[in-house]
């Protein structure tokens, strides 16, 4: 009798991941096929869907899932792993004692799930040296887009200091400080957070603006404890959607017109 693995939830064969919020698309970033290469979000390089009409050039944009359930690059081959909270390329290595270790260890599954979605999951603790504690297999795996604003002007700067040094000291004078600081709170004081360093729970409104015109973006696996959802603002959860568009082999004709 022949056994049907568990849908993934990916299609058979080559396939691009475009993330909602940002309209880019999972790339290997330069193109590079070494291990530990980064995995970013790059706007698309070839918008052709027909295999034999792409330029082999926009393969580090394709990806599939191998015989072994991998998702893998198709430029390189190589399957693509989590280390820490990034999306690498990793060899295949040989097994070195303690196993698993940060250097050998399985390699995760990626789901596409009803939700649009992807979930990441792993058959030992994903941190290393792994810990006693099991409470790994209870939290949730899943990728996000990273937001990025674009860098501050001399105006913005000016505004903000003004701002700052005629409200601050009318605080002071009627009431308590708020010792509380925001996100927003740190970066309008000249403290700047990389985007990826805050927290998905402590953005707000002003960390969530992705108006750079720097064409790449980060992603990044998120982890949520014991499946306990954060009450996310919209855009944080546009940012977690995800499309998976095939490849074709073929041409697809629409009523006389070749696509």
């Amino acid at each position: 009798m022949t056994v049907i693995p568990q849908s993934n939830g990916f299609p058979p064969g080559y396939f691009i991941i475009r993330s909602v919020a940002t309209g880019r698309v999972l790339d290997v970033a330069g193109d590079y096929t070494e291990d530990g290469t980064d995995l970013i979000l790059w706007p698309e390089k070839d918008t052709s869907l027909v295999e034999s009409r792409r330029s082999p050039e926009a393969n580090n944009q394709v990806f599939f899932i191998d015989t072994s359930g991998a998702l893998c690059s198709r430029a390189s081959g190589h399957a693509i792993d989590i280390e820490g909270d990034h999306l690498c390329l990793r060899h295949r290595r040989p097994i070195s004692p303690p196993f698993p270790n940060s250097y050998a260890h399985p390699l995760p599954r990626f789901t596409f799930s009803d939700t649009a979605e992807i979930h990441v999951s792993f058959e030992c603790d994903p941190s290393y040296p792994a810990t006693p504690s099991t409470a790994w297999k209870h939290n949730t795996y899943v990728l996000t887009s990273i937001p990025l604003r674009k860098p501050k002007t001399f105006i913005d700067d000016a505004s903000q200091f003004i701002s700052s040094n005629i409200t601050t000291p009318l605080t002071s004078f009627f009431g308590g400080l708020d010792t509380k600081a925001t996100p927003e709170e740190v970066a309008s004081v000249g403290v700047d957070l990389a985007e990826e360093e805050v927290l998905e729970q402590d953005r707000g409104e002003e960390m969530e603006v992705d108006d750079s015109p720097d064409p790449k973006r980060q992603v990044r696996m998120l982890t949520i404890f014991n499946d306990r959802e954060w009450n996310l603002d919209p855009k944080a959860k546009l940012r977690r959607r995800w499309e998976i568009i095939p490849l074709r082999t073929v041409n697809k004709r629409t009523t006389g017109v070749t696509v």
